[in-house]
């Protein structure tokens, strides 16, 4: 998962595709109509953040018309937040005659939208695909449904830890190799920041339900998952109430909003705040410390928010446990899809486009200017691949001590009741506690009874 940034939005009617479409449920037969003079849309993100998918598909587009004749490929880039990008491709794949054929899909909405519908398993086709034997067994599981058939190809995974600004720290008489080990660590040197350095932000931790799952993963998750025994959220299949570790994480984001070491709130409650991050605050030497994903120096390294000598301001750590102890380390790693519509009429042209932006050449460029920990072996393996990016090697280290979110169809929802509770405490409404268990109480109306459990 990649968590992004806020242009406006244009209307539906701007998105909307003129195709006729028919449902195929078979796992992958050809559709009759998969041949001769056919149109297919490809429906993704696009924010002057995140730029690097429109990049390669304005590639590929024209390699691949050129390739099938007869083809049109129809690129629909919304330009949008990821929670504003995930309504409005509800919004599209709510009526036939609008789904695309070609998805932009993230990994903790595979399971919703295949069981919504909206995607199509294509195991029938990556069985036949010679490069499928090249994605990591991972990589493979990511794209699965509740029903166990895959409904995408995985474009790379991620890490998350805390960037830091080494002149800023400097300033402050932080050390260049700075690696907390602890929760408090890290809000003594945004206390630091704040005393020696006035004027810069001490710490970005992502806190506004504007900022979708960048405040869920991002922010909390880099928390919670780092408490007690490190279950986090879910317990085998069961979610878990009552938890200490929860109401902890709140405390933490308490502390940094109460003492004014974050962002002010009409900066982090906007739902813009991360193209902020990765284009003004940390560029121009606003922000001292933020914790954030793997993805952030594709950006600085080329494109229209190119920074010079970034790799030389720049430090990360890892995100340490609360107190140090367990791994003593911890991160979340998500993911993006290529997936193909539920509802298209040329699910094997669909499915060749997917196959050609997600080839080895392609990959390699995507992972690299995307700042992706590749999951297909040869190019995790590419000599090019491992000298592009300095950041490379420390975020593909925390691997060691990711965790993944719960791989549910009403993990979505729940997502968003937790934004509800971090912006409650962020912004003084509610105390921890009664958000934690206002919390608990909604988490009990979405899953049931039977699917929570009290914290040991």
């Amino acid at each position: 998962m990649r968590v992004r940034t806020g242009l406006a939005l244009g209307t539906v009617g701007a998105l909307v595709v003129t195709l006729a479409a028919c449902s195929s449920d078979d796992g992958g037969s050809k559709d009759a109509q998969d041949t001769g003079t056919r149109t297919i849309t490809v429906a993704y993100q696009k924010t002057s953040a995140f730029h690097q998918l429109d990049d390669l598909l304005q590639k590929v587009k024209p390699e691949f018309e050129k390739a099938n004749p007869g083809v049109t490929v129809k690129l629909e880039p919304i330009e949008a937040e990821e929670d504003q990008y995930y309504t409005k491709l509800a919004l599209m794949n709510g009526s036939k005659s609008t789904a695309p054929d070609v998805i932009y899909e993230d990994t903790f909405q595979v399971m919703s939208d295949a069981a919504a519908g909206y995607l199509l398993p294509i195991d029938d086709y990556v069985k036949k695909w010679g490069d499928w034997d090249q994605f990591q067994d991972a990589a493979k599981q990511a794209g699965l449904g509740v029903d166990g058939k895959t409904y995408g190809v995985s474009m790379g995974t991620d890490t998350r830890g805390i960037y830091f600004n080494k002149q800023i720290f400097a300033k402050a008489g932080l050390p260049a190799d700075w690696q907390p080990k602890s929760w408090d660590d890290i809000l003594a040197a945004a206390r630091t920041v704040k005393e020696k350095v006035p004027g810069v932000i001490p710490l970005n931790i992502y806190a506004g339900k504007a900022g979708g799952e960048q405040t869920t993963m991002q922010g909390f998750e880099m928390l919670d998952y780092g408490t007690g025994d490190g279950k986090g959220l879910h317990d085998g299949d069961k979610w878990i109430t009552g938890d200490k570790g929860f109401v902890d994480s709140l405390n933490f984001y308490k502390t940094v909003y109460s003492e004014k070491l974050g962002p002010s709130l009409d900066v982090a409650l906007d739902a813009s705040v991360g193209s902020k991050v990765s284009t003004e605050l940390f560029p121009k030497g606003k922000l001292a410390m933020g914790i954030d994903g793997s993805w952030q120096p594709g950006g600085w390294i080329a494109g229209d928010n190119k920074w010079p000598g970034w790799e030389k301001t720049m430090g990360y750590a890892a995100m340490p446990t609360q107190d140090g102890s367990g791994a003593g380390t911890t991160s979340m790693s998500g993911g993006w899809l290529l997936s193909v519509g539920a509802h298209t009429k040329h699910p094997q042209t669909a499915f060749d486009f997917v196959a050609d932006a997600l080839n080895k050449d392609n990959s390699l460029a995507y992972d690299t200017t995307n700042s992706q920990i590749a999951v297909r072996k040869d190019v995790a393996a590419d000599p090019e691949y491992l000298s592009y990016n300095p950041s490379f090697k420390f975020f593909s280290g925390l691997v060691a001590t990711t965790h993944f979110r719960p791989a549910t169809p009403d993990y979505s929802q729940i997502s968003s009741n937790i934004q509800v509770a971090v912006e409650s405490v962020a912004t003084g409404q509610a105390s921890p506690e009664d958000a934690a268990k206002k919390y608990d109480e909604e988490l009990e109306k979405i899953v049931g009874k039977d699917a929570v459990t009290a914290a040991g």
